[in-house]
């Protein structure tokens, strides 16, 4: 088949490529309940135009999302989002954020394979949406951190407080985040690198 030039594919934007100094990616999932705030995390710390899937909510979906906090909330991820950070010259984390539904939750297979981690979002409006998603985590063998999206009306707890509501291992880090915010999002990130770095060093043998 003959192709014409205006055929020609663009390839990404320049702003959009690979730094040539990148040596290893690693693979992030960012999971949790509906609406807690996983597309605006990826979305606030991605270093270029993030993916998104989402989809204007419908009159379906009435009795069967809890929206509970985010009632203004008009559209919602039905795939995956996906953003990118490099963390250092060297290393670059490919982030994949996971719809909120757990009817959607099919899609974890491939979406956590490869991945290295994960962080849970958290809103503690609503806690006992993210039981099901750390259990789910924890079959896989999937290492985590929490992390608590601070909504200005949610009610703050103590870091021990929440751990044993969730009934998280005392290993687990817990931070507090305002996902809008890109300095805030990007330390959760590097709480979840040095997590992984520390377990990683604990079963390198001696």
């Amino acid at each position: 088949m003959d192709f014409k030039s205006s055929d020609v594919v663009p390839g990404p934007r320049t702003e959009d490529q690979l730094p040539h100094t990148a040596e290893a990616a690693v693979k992030i999932v960012i999971v949790g309940g509906f609406g807690v705030g996983k597309t605006t995390m990826v979305g606030s710390v991605s270093e270029i135009k993030p993916l998104t899937t989402e989809e204007t909510m419908t009159q379906a979906g009435i009795g069967v999302d809890d929206n509970y906090g985010s009632d203004t909330k008009t559209a919602t991820t039905v795939a995956m989002d996906f953003g990118r950070i490099s963390i250092t010259e060297q290393l670059v984390l490919y982030l994949f954020g996971t719809p909120g539904q757990e009817r959607f939750w099919f899609l974890w297979n491939g979406l956590f394979e490869g991945a290295l981690g994960a962080v849970v979002l958290v809103d503690t409006r609503r806690l006992e949406v993210s039981f099901d998603v750390i259990g789910r985590l924890e079959e896989r063998g999937v290492p985590f951190v929490v992390a608590v999206n601070t909504f200005p009306d949610a009610p703050r707890y103590a870091v021990s407080e929440l751990r044993t509501a969730l009934d998280l291992a005392e290993e687990i880090p817990i931070v507090e985040c305002d996902v809008r915010r890109r300095a805030s999002s990007r330390d959760v990130l590097m709480t979840l690198m040095h997590f992984l770095h520390a377990l990683a060093t604990a079963k390198a043998p001696v």
